[in-house]
């Protein structure tokens, strides 16, 4: 419904329309083509209670045309906090700092270039912004005064470093500026809450609702070595059922394909001369296979010629960017993906190399050029910034039926829906877990990929972390065995195994055997993302905007409705411990804290940094040795506290989309303060869980 439409800025028109129960789109100039919003699903109903009123004051907003481009001004008062912009990397809290959203493949110090670059922004005051653009657009987060504001300068103390020098302190605004390059308008979108975590929800459901994994997704995946044949693939895969390590999924690297960069997209028959019979006996030890590729096709492809017609001016090592912005373009890659692959047996692909160039090194600059056209239309600088979520439009596409898991190393705005968890080459512990928060506030999930480390307990604190994560994912594309056998690259790859390596793999099976423990409380929370939008991994700030100190928190998180991680880094046993309101309990010796304070806590090994809010009831599973359609689960229900508590949990088949039609059941968990009460309402006509066992926790 259009609600006005006024004057602004000269001869720019201004244009206000509530599109969604509280969501805002204005509309300032000529906006571009090829935006975000193009390419989105359509909204998932709110069942939050919406304002009449936009939430930030559409007459403070100014607008104005520039040679550049143009350029947008939003207030913010001067409490509040700014977070968001996709998945960044070295930063948290991000009022003081200027944003550039720009695809990247290695982060280049911390100014915002991401994999997954989204302009949007969450505030403490209980509100989002999404500029919805694919330009390479910058926000000054309340970092730039204009002449016209200009007031008495306070003296300051001498600098004598840079950074004293540079310091913001003499250029705080109220102002948050938006620059959009080239463009001659744009569209706002205005998100209401109530709170951060309302106006995040907000935008999740109308990005399309939040993904909903394949049940099979949230077991371990195990990625081997990129020239891994057939044989020592299904070796790999036997030692897992052998030695009762739970693993579902298992990838395969570069090696598969008869020339990788670019791709053929069809088998190496040196490696796998039969690929049917190796699919086959995949499926028999139940793994799902994920195959590895990227987009860029190479001339020997049965694909080059169908997209020959249908792909940008500059190629990439030597093979064809398909423009993707096309939706033949898209029909045509994910009809040959189904018919060669999908209807044979794989259940999902790694989609990588899909996020531009390392602007890190001059010289690692592979990717095609901004100055790239595309038959569509679309230009370098915006497929850049659109690519990993049209790629992943191409192959989802042909997922109708069943679902999917995808890894991916771009994405963007209103990624939302789609079933992918962004990985990276990087490989900081701190920016890993710093990624999974920031990842929250902007419908993107992160996978904290396990690969080589620096020490044994580095392996297993990683380990940790992936066991809290959206995947649990060991990539071993450059190791010959998995890295508890030899934690060092190269005598992995000679067979000189660490000598306590059988202790380690006690370890990595008891964190795998954790894993499948939480799969219903997990997937449970993955229900309450796509229904609700609520992130299943997000901030404390995003429960707590008022809490001062979990403004600042960038180490740990919530996990659904009812935990909060905090993950020990670089192999350490001590470290400092948040928790916020209310009481916590430590989930391997139940000991209690009360919320509003730190501790400094010391964990051994053995003991995962995980801790239970009190009044959950926590469903924990018995574990499983791998995720298939016939898989269901025996659940004790951990009961925290002495009074009555209630839970619940989500199933459904976990294979097929049929929850869009209503086939799925909420199973609801009481506690009476003396007996637990199972109660199952809903139109699925199975069961993934069986309640065996109640426990009391006080």
């Amino acid at each position: 419904m259009i609600l006005c439409a006024l004057a602004c800025s000269g001869a720019t028109a201004q244009t206000i329309k509530k599109v969604a129960p509280g969501v805002w789109s204005i509309t300032y100039g000529t906006p571009e083509t090829f935006t975000p919003s193009m390419f989105k699903k359509a909204p998932v109903e709110s069942n939050q209670s919406a304002p009449e009123q936009p939430p930030v004051d559409i007459q403070d907003i100014r607008f104005k045309t520039t040679s550049r481009g143009c350029v947008l001004e939003l207030p913010m008062d001067d409490a509040e906090k700014i977070y968001g912009f996709g998945l960044q990397v070295n930063t948290f809290q991000q009022r003081g700092l200027r944003r550039e959203m720009h695809a990247s493949s290695n982060i280049v110090g911390n100014v915002g270039f991401s994999h997954a670059p989204v302009p949007f922004y969450v505030s403490t005051n209980g509100y989002g912004v999404l500029i919805n653009s694919s330009r390479y657009v910058t926000f000054y987060c309340g970092t730039m005064q204009k002449a016209v504001d200009l007031k008495d300068n306070t003296a300051r103390e001498l600098g004598f470093t840079t950074k004293d020098l540079y310091s913001p302190h003499n250029r705080y605004s109220d102002r948050m500026i938006v620059e959009v390059p080239s463009e001659k308008g744009v569209e706002v979108l205005l998100f209401a809450g109530p709170g951060m975590d309302g106006a995040v929800r907000r935008y999740n459901l109308y990005a399309g609702g939040g993904c909903l994994p394949p049940l099979w997704g949230l077991g371990m995946k195990y990625r081997g070595k990129g020239d891994f044949t057939d044989e020592r693939a299904v070796n790999l895969a036997g030692y897992f059922r052998e030695n009762n390590i739970p693993c579902t999924t298992y990838g395969l690297e570069p090696g598969w394909q008869s020339r990788a960069y670019s791709c053929s997209f069809v088998w190496n028959q040196q490696r796998f001369p039969e690929p049917a019979k190796f699919i086959n006996k995949m499926d028999s030890l139940h793994y799902h296979l994920n195959l590895w590729e990227h987009a860029y096709t190479n001339p020997v492809s049965p694909l080059f010629k169908p997209l020959k017609g249908k792909a940008g001016d500059y190629m990439v090592w030597g093979g064809l960017v398909p423009d993707f912005a096309d939706p033949k373009a898209r029909a045509i890659f994910g009809a040959y993906h189904d018919t060669a692959f999908v209807q044979k047996g794989i259940a999902a692909f790694k989609l990588d190399e899909c996020d531009a160039a390392d602007y890190k090194d001059a010289a690692a600059q592979w990717s095609f050029p901004e100055l790239s056209l595309f038959p569509s239309g679309i230009d370098g600088e915006k497929m850049h910034e659109l690519f990993g979520l049209l790629y992943q439009k191409a192959i989802l596409r042909i997922f109708q039926n069943q679902r999917t898991w995808l890894d991916v190393r771009s994405s963007g705005a209103f990624a939302s829906p789609y079933p992918s968890v962004l990985y990276s080459d990087m490989y900081n512990n701190a920016d890993y877990v710093r990624m999974i928060l920031n990842a929250g506030f902007s419908g993107l999930l992160w996978s904290p990929e396990i690969r080589d480390t620096r020490s044994e307990a580095d392996l297993i604190r990683r380990t940790q972390t992936g066991v809290l994560s959206a995947q649990l994912c060991f990539n071993s594309w450059y190791l010959s065995n998995p890295p508890w056998f030899q934690i060092d690259r190269a005598k992995n790859d000679n067979g000189e195994f660490l000598p306590d390596r059988k202790e380690l793999e006690n370890r990595i099976r008891s964190l795998s055997e954790l894993r499948m423990r939480l799969v219903p409380y997990l997937y449970t929370a993955f229900s309450a993302y796509h229904f609700d939008g609520e992130p299943p991994f997000r901030a404390l700030v995003m429960d707590y905007p008022s809490d001062d100190t979990a403004r600042t928190v960038d180490d740990e998180y919530l996990i659904g409705p009812s935990l909060l991680a905090a993950p020990f880094l670089d192999g350490s046993s001590h470290r400092n411990v948040y928790f916020p309101a209310g009481n916590w309990y430590d989930f391997n010796t139940n000991r209690k804290y009360a919320g509003g304070r730190s501790y400094e806590l010391d964990m051994t090994l053995d003991q995962v940094p995980l801790f239970v809010r009190e009044g959950s009831i926590l469903p924990l599973a018995d574990p499983v040795p791998f995720i298939d359609a016939q898989t269901g689960f025996k659940i004790t229900c951990r009961v925290y506290g002495g009074q009555p508590a209630a839970g619940s949990l989500y199933e459904d088949d976990g294979e097929t989309y049929g929850y869009e039609k209503g086939k799925y059941n909420h199973v609801v968990l009481k506690w009476d303060g003396n007996a637990g009460h199972v109660t199952r309402s809903g139109n699925f006509q199975g069961s993934l869980y069986e309640v065996k066992n109640w426990e009391k926790i006080q």
